[in-house]
């Protein structure tokens, strides 16, 4: 937990970040300002805290840019590299820019000037032979590891931000690509910029282009400040000894009397560090102490005095929120293009989903071929109903990776104030629909429905395929709503599996729903696969004779509900008739016009429920750490 007034300059000549704390302090003015410490130290929480992206819950301080209290859209005014890539793999260097220019950039700026400004950072970033090259993901190869670092660097400074954060930029890069982005850095660092930054163990070459240094054990501060190097040493290498309780670090410097630090940490080679080995603790606290007495602590404790001196501050830091630069309409166009493109430009989600729609097509309709009208004919018609509705849940569950996948590069850009959630719900919506649910829904009923022979009327066709496409649109959105939250795609997938199951088996068709118990009764209200083949049930039955000469009768089986035995001039004692409307009655569905399109409407409504479900989840994610 920090307790942190921070101070930030973001003006490009005399920025200064001040950082004033019980136990954290110091100020960062522009350069490289590096944090540094062992793993587990606090760094990566350290720095969201300085760039506003902690959850303020919880914390105590005050953030300040230039003197004054820290802006609440601070975050979206300044530039945050994560340490996870988050860019399009999909799209190039180019686009990927372009993106980040037409949302974050002020509406005021014309195109052709932000035009140029990708161009001119594509340039400073030194990608310009790679600008119209894809990214790269998992499937498809892309540009180097240094390259893809550099662009989302890039995706930052497309706003020229005063401050810029990068969480742990080396992680995952090879010695001579990390040096590269570090010399990046520094150049940007030299033209005014307040560059902060962690990282874990960097090499010499690295470690003296720092202008400042952090050191940070267990969320202590153990210094803060400037420092000198001497040849042939990484004093990176002897700071992560001595706060992880290295007795060997101290021994050797002693012995070769070179130790590229100042004067200030020369009490730290005194200690006696196997004394101390035997508890942690002891040794984090004496380096704490060693640093609060030494001058440098004192100068840093003068000159915050000095910049606070008559203000007041907060002791807890403003609510966070976040400001957009372009409207609701312009980062819908953008996102939702992006998003199509995205689909097109990796197609083995849409393909795989096309694929396996006309396979199971050609089979329910070569398992099904031609259904007659008798008593083999309604069997076949409620089976071929039956897997047509399940089928059409089932198919869904591609849709648990909607927001799961995307997570870390949607939570990046909403904070950062790319575009509003609503922008990117309702662009994955439209996208996933289009071509996900309702392409298929059509591919398949067009295959299916003539292979088996249903009705033949235009009416019932059509009336069929809406029914199909609508139970689609149910299932993805209660599909959306179970795994909005969710951070593992198997996860969703169990519970997805889970509901489906249930609502299979209150279908109608597996189980009699009047002789269900009262206390469950209930749960068939919940089915989506019982109102898509109730309304196919009646959208098919209706009209339907399954004897050619109506003197026919027939008589139903009571244990299987089947048709048997059409025999000339007799009449069952039920007298009930091959005709389908004596089915329906039979099955205790009503088949007015009504009762048809009833379903239809609680399926739109379990739509909408399940879609506000789904945005709401998306709304109050966490997301911040």
């Amino acid at each position: 937990e920090y307790s942190a007034t921070l101070l930030i300059g973001i003006k490009h000549d005399v920025t200064q970040c001040v950082l004033i704390t019980c136990l954290l302090c110091g100020i960062m003015r522009p350069g490289l300002n590096a944090i540094l410490g062992p793993t587990g130290s606090g760094k990566s929480s350290f720095l969201d805290v300085l760039a506003a992206r902690k959850d303020p819950s919880g914390l105590s301080g005050e953030v300040l840019i230039d003197g004054v209290p820290q802006p609440p859209n601070f975050k979206c005014l300044s530039g945050y590299v994560v340490q996870d890539d988050v860019v399009m793999g999909t799209l190039t260097v180019r686009e990927n820019l372009r993106f980040s220019a037409a949302l974050r950039l002020p509406r005021s700026v014309p195109q052709k000037e932000k035009e140029a400004r990708v161009n001119d950072l594509i340039t400073e970033l030194g990608l310009t032979k790679v600008a119209d090259a894809k990214v790269g993901t998992e499937m498809m190869r892309g540009i180097s590891g240094g390259e893809r670092k550099r662009t989302n660097i890039g995706m930052e400074l497309i706003i020229d931000p005063s401050v810029l954060f990068l969480d742990e930029p080396t992680t995952g890069l090879d010695a001579s690509t990390a040096n590269s982005v570090l010399l990046l850095l520094k150049r940007m660092a030299n033209q005014g910029r307040t560059i902060i930054m962690s990282i874990h163990q960097p090499r010499y070459s690295i470690y003296r282009l720092f202008d400042s240094l952090t050191l940070l054990v267990s969320g202590k501060q153990v210094y803060h400040g400037s420092y000198r190097c001497c040849a042939h040493n990484n004093p990176a290498d002897f700071f992560l000894d001595v706060i992880n309780g290295d007795s060997t670090a101290t021994a050797m410097n002693k012995i070769q009397g070179e130790v590229c630090i100042d004067s200030w940490f020369s009490p730290i080679l005194d200690i006696d560090f196997e004394e101390l080995s035997g508890s942690r603790q002891t040794i984090e606290e004496r380096l704490v102490e060693e640093y609060r007495n030494c001058s440098y602590f004192r100068d840093t404790q003068v000159e915050l005095e000095r910049i606070t001196q008559g203000k007041q501050y907060t002791t807890k830091p403003t609510s966070r929120s976040i400001t957009y630069n372009s409207s609701f309409f312009t980062q819908l166009h953008w996102v939702l293009g992006r998003t199509l493109r995205n689909l097109a430009l990796n197609p083995q989600t849409s393909v795989a989903q096309l694929g396996v729609t006309i396979f199971l097509a050609l089979i329910v309709g070569a398992i099904f071929f031609g259904v007659k009208d008798d008593q083999s004919g309604i069997q076949n018609r409620i089976g071929a109903l039956f897997f047509i509705t399940t089928n059409q849940c089932f198919s869904t569950l591609s849709a648990a990776e909607l927001f799961i996948t995307e997570r870390k590069l949607f939570v990046h850009e909403y904070i950062s104030g790319y575009y509003r959630v609503s922008v990117y719900f309702l662009s994955k919506i439209l996208s996933d629909i289009i071509t996900l649910r309702t392409i298929p829904a059509i591919i398949f009923s067009c295959v299916a429905y003539f292979m088996i022979g249903f009705k033949t009327t235009p009416e019932a066709f059509f009336i069929f395929m809406f029914t199909v496409t609508l139970v689609a649109y149910t299932a993805t959105a209660m599909t959306m709503a179970i795994s909005a939250d969710q951070s593992v795609v198997a996860m969703a997938n169990i519970f997805m599996t889970i509901s489906f199951v249930f609502m299979m088996i209150f279908s109608g068709l597996l189980v009699n729903l009047p002789s269900i118990m009262n206390w469950l009764a209930w749960l068939k209200y919940l089915s989506i696969p019982r109102y898509g083949l109730t309304a196919l049930e009646i959208n098919e039955f209706v009209g339907l004779k399954f004897c050619e000469d109506p003197a026919i009768h027939t008589t139903v089986s009571p244990g299987s509900g089947m048709m048997t035995n059409c025999s000339m001039n007799t009449t069952h004692a039920l007298g009930i008739t091959c005709t389908g409307e004596q089915y329906l009655d039979y099955l205790g569905i009503e088949y007015t016009t009504w009762r048809l399109w009833e379903n239809h409407v609680a399926l739109a409504i379990m739509t909408l429920i399940f879609l506000v479900i789904a945005y709401l989840k998306l709304r109050f994610i966490k997301k911040f750490t």
